[in-house]
């Protein structure tokens, strides 16, 4: 009878492993994958890269390049309520996050970029000494790179110029003339050709008569739009242009000494941008301009 007993005790001692071992497995088997950690780039200082998707391509920006921070798709506007910005939740970081925009320190005369801890530090702080307050241009540039993800918005600045010139004729009574001579390439329009309509004589304030100049691709469109300050006594450029590759928007801002230099500073920048691409786990394709 005791025998009997024990059998009995020992099967249910048995099946109860085997239930356990059971459910382990099922445990296991029902937790998901655990993901490798995010591979970052990093600096010589150890400082992480700021990572995300800009327009068409993954990038990994240097550390210290960045003026100010990177906004991402979603993120509360500047002045947005603070009760919403505290809600907010990011996603997580990765390679395919979305960047709506950034923005650098660009050098015009070498096509470098600002870095915190680098050479060109030094070079943005004694440049703001001794060339600003004499007057002399200063060789760096800002600028702001826009993700653009709306495939219903055409890349070019067609409309942004009609309705320019349109304001201009219904609110401040001139049209803009296009002038017979192009410059550094570009086709140039003068507001009421150079001449203030309420005075007959020369502007004298270029507030809301500044120098047009475009440029256009073989269909037509205008992919690149300048306007230029003539009147002051250091005149400045807002210079956007649109680059279809990267299915992005770029704002420069200038002295407009340097004018001339409009398509290499364009294709600088697309150099810059093409330097920070990276695969689909991080790792670089190349030699990251503004590295520390």
């Amino acid at each position: 009878m005791k025998s009997g007993y024990k059998k009995i005790v020992l099967i249910v001692v048995l099946l109860w492993q085997v239930l356990l071992l059971a459910g382990c497995d099922y445990y296991v088997s029902e937790q998901p994958a655990q993901q490798a950690p995010l591979f970052y780039n990093r600096d010589s200082r150890g400082r992480a890269d700021t990572i995300g998707k800009l327009g068409t391509y993954s990038i990994s920006i240097p550390a210290g390049v960045i003026d100010g921070w990177a906004r991402y798709m979603g993120d509360p506007g500047d002045f947005a309520d603070p009760k919403i910005k505290a809600r907010y939740q990011r996603p997580p970081e990765s390679y395919d996050l979305p960047i709506e925009s950034f923005g650098f320190q660009y050098r015009i005369t070498d096509g470098d970029v600002y870095t915190s801890f680098r050479k060109t530090e030094e070079d943005y702080r004694r440049d703001n000494e001794t060339l600003i307050p004499y007057g002399k241009p200063f060789p760096w540039a800002g600028v702001i790179i826009y993700g653009e993800y709306d495939a219903a918005t055409p890349l070019n600045f067609n409309f942004t110029v009609q309705n320019e010139f349109k304001l201009a004729k219904e609110i401040t009574h001139f049209d803009y003339i296009q002038q017979e001579q192009p410059l550094y390439g570009l086709t140039v329009y003068r507001a009421n050709n150079g001449i203030d309509p309420e005075t007959g004589e020369p502007w004298k304030s270029d507030g809301n008569a500044k120098d047009i100049l475009l440029k256009k691709d073989q269909a037509g469109n205008i992919k690149t739009y300048i306007k230029c300050e003539f009147i002051q006594h250091k005149n400045f450029c807002n210079h956007m242009f649109y680059n279809d590759n990267w299915h992005i928007q770029v704002w420069i801002s200038y002295n407009r000494s340097y004018l001339p230099q409009w398509q290499e500073m364009e294709g600088n920048i697309i150099k810059i941008l093409d330097s920070w691409r990276v695969g689909r786990e991080g790792k670089l394709l190349g030699k990251q301009i503004g590295k520390a």
